[in-house]
C-alpha cells in the first residue's frame, strides 16, 4: 500500500490541508525562569473533558508509541501513527483498523522527515504531537533522536502541545555540541547527550512558543525492545504520562517548559534551562537542517 492510499483510508481524521512553517528564532540571553506546577495523582485516565484530540506518534510500531496510540484511540482520540517504511505497516495494521492513519518515512534521513512533516499537514492540524521515536546508539542517533523533532517541530503545523521523549540518561549528557555529526555519516554523541540536547530543546520551544504548551517526558527503563525485557519500570506508567500531556485538561497537564516523570515533575540537568546552551542548540540545528525554529 502506498502512502498516498493509506492517508486516504484515514481521511475520517478530516481533509483540510495546512501548510508547515518555518521561523526565524531571536536569541535571548538569559536563564529560562521556573515554571512551577503542581504535582497531580498518578491515575490511570488521563483526565481529558470536552472533545476528543488528534494527535500524531513518531515511531509507533512498536514499544511505548504503539502503546500510547492504542490507548489513546482506546479512548476516542484520533491517531496519526508512523513507521520507518512500507514493510513496517503490519505493524500498525491493528491500529488503522481501529481509524488510525498511518504515515511513513525514515527519520534518520532528512528528505523523508520533511515528506514526513507533508504528509501530517496533509491530514490537518494537530492537538498533540508526541515524539516518541529513538535510537540508543549507532551513527543515526542525533538524526533520529534530536534532529527529527527539531524538524518536525519546525515544518508541522504548530499544535497546542508538545511531548518530547526524554530520558533520566540525560543527566549524564555533555552539554557541549562541539564535534557533532548532526548528518549521521558519523557517529558522535551518547545517548545520554542526545536526550540532554532533545530535553533541551523542548524547554526553547516553551520559551520560544508561549502558545504552546511544550514538555519533556522521562518514561523509566522499561520493558520495551529498546529497554530489554528485565526492564524493572512498569509499561503502562513508561506511556500515561505522555497520554495526559496530550490530553488532558487537568491544570497540571496544562503546564509548558516540565520535565516529568509518571506525572511528576522533576528536575532536569541544569544546562537544559540555559537559554544561552538552548539558542547554541537551535543555532546549530538551523545550521544543520538550514530550517530556523522560532
Amino acid at each position: 500500500m502506498n502512502r498516498r492510499r493509506l492517508l486516504a483510508a484515514g481521511a475520517g481524521l478530516g481533509s483540510a490541508l495546512a501548510a508547515g512553517s518555518v521561523l526565524t528564532a531571536a536569541p535571548v540571553l538569559a536563564q529560562t525562569p521556573p515554571n512551577p506546577a503542581r504535582e497531580s495523582a498518578m491515575s490511570g485516565d488521563p483526565g481529558r473533558t470536552g472533545r476528543k484530540a488528534r494527535i500524531f506518534i513518531t515511531g509507533s510500531a512498536s514499544g511505548l508509541g504503539h502503546a500510547a496510540a492504542s490507548t489513546l484511540l482506546a479512548q476516542g482520540n484520533k491517531v496519526v501513527v508512523h513507521v520507518r517504511s512500507e514493510s513496517r505497516l503490519p505493524a500498525v495494521k491493528e491500529l488503522v483498523d481501529q481509524g488510525a492513519v498511518a504515515t511513513i518515512g525514515d527519520l534518520s534521513d532528512t528528505a523523508q522527515i520533511r515528506d514526513i512533516a507533508g504528509q501530517v499537514n496533509a491530514i490537518g492540524r494537530m492537538d498533540a504531537v508526541i515524539h516518541n521515536a529513538g535510537v540508543i546508539s549507532g551513527a543515526q542517533l542525533l538524526v533520529v533522536n534530536v534532529v527529527a523533532p527539531y524538524l518536525l517541530t519546525a515544518l508541522v503545523q504548530r499544535p497546542r502541545r508538545l511531548i518530547y521523549l526524554s530520558s533520566s540518561m540525560h543527566t549524564g549528557g555533555r552539554a557541549s555540541l562541539d564535534g557533532m555529526d548532526w548528518s549521521g555519516k558519523t557517529a558522535t554523541g551518547s545517548y545520554s547527550d542526545s536526550k540532554l540536547f532533545v530535553t533541551a530543546l523542548t524547554m526553547a520551544v516553551a520559551r520560544l512558543w508561549p502558545d504552546v504548551l511544550s514538555n519533556a517526558v522521562n518514561p523509566g527503563w522499561v520493558p520495551t525492545r529498546m529497554g530489554g525485557p528485565s526492564a524493572p519500570d512498569d509499561l503502562r506508567l513508561g506511556h500515561l504520562t505522555q497520554e495526559w500531556l496530550a490530553t488532558s485538561d487537568e491544570p497540571e497537564a496544562l503546564t509548558s517548559g516540565g520535565y516529568w516523570h509518571h506525572q511528576k515533575r522533576r528536575k532536569p540537568h541544569p544546562s537544559v534551562n540555559d537559554i544561552g546552551f538552548q539558542d547554541q542548540l537551535l543555532a546549530e540545528l538551523a545550521r544543520a537542517t538550514a530550517t530556523a525554529l522560532a
